[in-house]
């Protein structure tokens, strides 16, 4: 057999016996029992919690450090006539939750304000000449969202400028925490929050959850708080899917009553941005819909400077208005696809010296890169080169700006950590940051990026491998078999749409290649009868090796597929398709 991959598939391997009995204990088909103890479900108990994903699993917010003594001093100052602005990031992830903090103070009786840094200009977290433009004009609170935990000299400022400062993030910190007013962190020192990896806006959330509840004296909030929490819920899910984080615990539960709530929230913006992007009419939201379709978005006018519009489309009343910022973000979206495609290209052209290097990580740099799309371009790098990558953009003549994605077994903050020296500031996670230095420093710190990433990765090598949940046959793919297994949704992070194999499988007409960009491939397979439509994204640049070894006849081609099966709604008609993921030619002998 030959691949067309360097990818090494990794089948699970599953006891019949013990599949059968688990499927039994839980009335669920096998194949949905397979695919809970690929995931580590195996327990009747766990799987139920796991398929219900029930309100009543959502942690008390009186867990979470900080969030009592936050809502106290929120209450505090909307009692007082404070005035209150939340500082929220840029990102999809900050713009939900700055929206829904937002609704919620505003609920409370806060004439509260917002401020979202121009992502360019200002840079992540919180910004010495925003904070002295507020306290200019007369602001008692900030309350970040999804940013602050590493403004250490920033809540210094603030101290100093005289401004109460609640910060609200989930992002790794360094040793040295902000002197803030309070400090709401699922991770800080001694804590016992059971879960330890909700999104800025799950933060958020949780903090409107718990002023609720201190308005109400009781652990039980309003009936008219309680009301505006569920359907809050649809931001807060926005806002989680579009962070990546793992989709497991009360993440889970968030993103699947989120995307209820989404598809029948009010708020002139939300529909607004559904019906733009014309899932409006679908009959119930995925994950994927807010990954690929309503964050991008979202994140666009982010990236472009312009993220204030965003959390002004969720927070406007005008429905005309909230039609004006959907179409706005619809087109900032089309150009920053463009301009991910250009960079794309070039900095697929740099690389090419350092892959031909066998470089532990790729840092490439260029004058003529948006420092707002990068991150987008070395997330599809390291698809593509399966190492740690970091773009940096030395468009501004003085700090350069990086964005870094990693690959699994690198903590990337910790790497750039590695790295301080060199940095006029860095910040993020284990899976993505951003840094900023100086052009002059770049080559020593790909140098010494590079051999820390070497370090780690050698004691614990990254295998391209695709771990894939069973090997099935196609005709076992029916409408009703491929709807069972959505009963695992809400995809994404921590809990992948399953992956399933299948062998001698005839490609039967030669690929063509589709989509708006041409970036796309079409398939016809069969099997043993069955017959299917697949998609293989992204991969448009395989068409003609696919084509080149097609043939019909006596010796069709026959591929080993992997791949992932989905209920696809186009046009009124409703049928099961696949998305391939990967394949291996198999000999025609």
């Amino acid at each position: 057999m030959t691949a067309t991959s360097a990818r090494r598939w990794h089948i699970h391997p599953h006891d019949s016996d013990s599949i059968a009995s688990f499927a039994r204990s839980i009335n669920v088909p096998p194949l949905v029992a397979v695919l809970l103890s690929v995931r580590g479900i195996d327990h009747p108990d766990a799987a139920r919690i796991f398929l219900d994903a029930p309100l009543k699993g959502m942690h008390d917010p009186c867990l979470l450090p900080g969030a009592e003594e936050a809502a106290d001093r929120i209450l505090h100052a909307i009692q007082h006539k404070k005035n209150i602005v939340i500082y929220g990031d840029y990102d999809a992830d900050g713009v939900c939750g700055t929206s829904l903090l937002w609704h919620a103070l505003r609920l409370a009786g806060s004439d509260v304000r917002y401020y979202v840094p121009h992502r360019l200009e200002e840079g992540y977290g919180l910004n010495a000449d925003a904070l002295r433009k507020l306290a200019e004009d007369k602001t008692d609170l900030i309350i970040t969202v999804d940013c602050g935990i590493a403004s250490v000299r920033e809540a210094e400022l603030a101290r100093e400028l005289g401004l109460e400062l609640i910060v609200t993030d989930h992002h790794n910190f360094a040793s040295e925490l902000p002197q803030a007013s309070t400090l709401v962190h699922p991770r800080l020192p001694n804590s016992t929050y059971p879960f330890p990896e909700p999104s800025g806006s799950g933060v958020a959330f949780k903090l409107a959850w718990a002023l609720g509840q201190r308005m109400s004296t009781t652990r039980k909030v309003s009936d008219a708080m309680r009301e505006f929490l569920l359907g809050a819920m649809a931001l807060a899910a926005l806002g989680t899917v579009a962070d990546v984080v793992p989709l497991v615990d009360e993440n889970r539960i968030l993103v699947r009553h989120g995307l209820r709530s989404l598809k029948s929230h009010s708020n002139p913006g939300l529909q607004a941005l559904l019906k733009i992007t014309e899932i409006s009419q679908k009959s119930s939201l995925t994950s994927e819909d807010i990954g690929f379709t309503l964050a991008p978005r979202i994140n666009a006018v982010g990236r472009l400077g312009q993220a204030k519009l965003a959390v002004e489309l969720f927070t406007s009343a005008s429905a005309q208005r909230a039609k004006q910022l959907a179409e706005h973000l619809h087109e900032q979206n089309k150009l920053r696809q463009q301009v991910e495609r250009r960079i794309s290209q070039q900095a697929r052209k740099l690389a090419e010296p350092y892959l031909e290097n066998n470089d532990p990580a790729l840092v490439l740099c260029s004058a003529d890169w948006h420092a707002g799309v990068i991150g987008i371009v070395a997330s599809r790098l390291v698809d593509r080169c399966q190492r740690p990558v970091i773009l940096i953009s030395t468009a501004s003549g003085t700090l350069a700006q990086g964005s870094g994605r990693s690959v699994e077994g690198l903590d990337l903050h910790a790497s750039l950590h590695a790295c301080h020296d060199l940095l006029e500031t860095y910040g993020g996670h284990s899976a993505a940051a951003g840094l900023k230095l100086k052009p002059e420093n770049i080559a020593s710190f790909r140098e010494q990026f590079c051999a820390d990433v070497q370090q780690h990765l050698s004691s614990n090598p990254v295998e391209s491998q695709l771990n894939i949940d069973a090997e099935i046959p196609l005709n076992l793919l029916t409408f009703q078999a491929v709807k069972e297994m959505e009963s695992l949704a809400p995809f994404g992070a921590g809990n992948p749409r399953p992956l399933l194999a299948a062998s001698d499988v005839e490609l039967i007409a030669p690929p063509k290649v589709i989509g708006k960009s041409g970036q796309h491939l079409s398939l016809q397979l069969s099997q043993n009868n069955a017959k299917l439509r697949a998609v293989a994204f992204g991969k448009a640049d395989q068409v003609e090796s696919l084509r080149n070894v097609w043939t019909q006849g006596s010796c069709p081609t026959r591929l080993s597929i992997a791949f992932s099966p989905l209920i696809n709604t186009f046009a009124g008609r409703t049928q099961v398709e696949i998305q391939v993921k990967d394949w291996h030619l198999e000999s025609n002998n």
